[in-house]
């Protein structure tokens, strides 16, 4: 079939496998440009289909030749409807993996059950005996909590007060002014259910408890925090909390792995376009005009670039991991230099619909969100006729 986006409101509801794969073999070649890490060889991703989470799997196997085992809730294909790009992901990942000697295998479901935390325990026991790298890279808006059964729902909104600022269509360029209501009753309770910590400390119990973890393994969850533009709808909202919580739970998981010489981390990472950064307000604005001053210095980064400086400057050095005075990883160290930051908050008072395309980079913006969905990617024919349904030939 030929296959085109089709958008409902901020997601592309349809995906390109071919995309895809060219994408991933785009973040393959990258890390193979720069030359081998010194890192873990056992590695379980949890997340591992897109953004972030795809980066890291992509990055042990072809950085430090690592196994690897990938956890995703993603949709497969049919006849006629495409799967989610995060499926294409892996499955282009697994044959380049695979045609290279590699293991890699994925699991797909809800890594919040059960089930699936002891389904990837049985595989680990059963293939690669422990793992020492457990990158969680999560990010779902719900959980079914695995042990109340309740349904918890996540919400982006400010605490204590309403909130209005400046945003963009990216899709019209249009500048206007958003107001977002304050969260109430359960909310922020909800939001650190679904986003906080919980669930990776789980993830480390169930290891541990299974002696799945291999002496001195590292585990490592993502964040973010961003400028002051931002954080009364981000860092001081309801996902603030739990991000606050997420990084909190490091502390705990690493005195839980004192016994292993284990250590969990968190990283706090750039900002970046992905389906979930595109549907918060004001958020594709800063990104817009951060994305123009960062290509200007030269200093840009996407998730591969992102994930490759954490593993080859911070993780796998051979020294103590440096952190902050929070004990975070601190890979927004680019994004949050003080003159890129002067220079948002000065294009931010300007921006308006007229000179957007001017100061700030929608262009860039507008072409990696296409790229999440494997559209716009260069060195792909769009007009060939694509077939739809690809299988992960390793798949649980």
């Amino acid at each position: 079939m030929i296959i085109e986006p089709r958008m409902r409101g901020f997601i592309c509801t349809t995906s390109h496998p071919k995309g895809c794969e060219q994408n991933v073999k785009n973040q393959i070649e990258y890390i193979q440009s720069k030359g081998a890490i010194d890192g873990a060889k056992n590695v379980l991703v949890i997340g591992a289909s897109t953004g972030f989470g795809l980066a890291s799997r992509i990055t042990s196997a072809f950085g430090s030749n690592a196994a690897t085992i990938g956890v995703f809730f993603e949709k497969a294909p049919s006849e006629g409807k495409t799967a989610s790009p995060g499926w294409y992901n892996s499955a282009a990942f697994e044959n380049e993996a695979h045609k290279a000697g590699l293991y890699a295998k994925s699991i797909n479901g809800d890594a919040f059950s059960n089930q699936v935390k002891q389904q990837t325990l049985d595989l680990i026991k059963a293939d690669l005996g422990q793992v020492d790298l457990i990158i969680y890279s999560l990010a779902s808006p719900v959980r079914m909590h695995p042990v109340t059964g309740i349904l918890h729902r996540s919400v982006l909104k400010p605490i204590g007060g309403t909130f209005t600022n400046k945003t963009v269509d990216f899709h019209s360029g249009k500048v206007s002014e958003i107001s977002i209501e304050p969260c109430t009753g359960d909310d922020i309770e909800n939001t650190v259910a679904v986003m906080g910590g919980e669930d990776w400390e789980m993830w480390i119990d169930a290891l541990k408890a299974q002696n799945l973890l291999a002496q001195g393994a590292t585990t490592v969850a993502y964040s973010y925090i961003g400028p002051s533009l931002t954080e009364a709808v981000y860092r001081k909202g309801t996902i603030g909390r739990a991000k606050d919580h997420l990084e909190s739970t490091a502390f705990a998981i690493t005195d839980s792995l004192a016994a292993i010489d284990g250590k969990a981390f968190v990283s706090v990472n750039k900002a970046l376009v992905t389906q979930a950064s595109s549907a918060i307000p004001v958020i594709p604005l800063y990104i817009s005009l951060l994305y123009q001053i960062m290509k200007e210095e030269g200093i840009h980064e996407g998730c591969i670039e992102q994930i490759q400086r954490l593993y080859q400057e911070r993780l796998f050095t051979g020294n103590e991991v440096p952190v902050d005075e929070k004990g975070r990883i601190r890979i927004d160290d680019l994004e949050m230099r003080p003159d890129v930051q002067e220079k948002v908050a000065k294009l931010w008072m300007e921006a308006v619909t007229e000179n957007l395309s001017e100061i700030g980079d929608l262009v860039g913006y507008r072409k990696d969100f296409y790229n999440l969905f494997g559209f716009d990617v260069d060195g792909v024919d769009y007009k060939a006729d694509t077939n739809e349904v690809i299988n992960i030939k390793s798949i649980s």
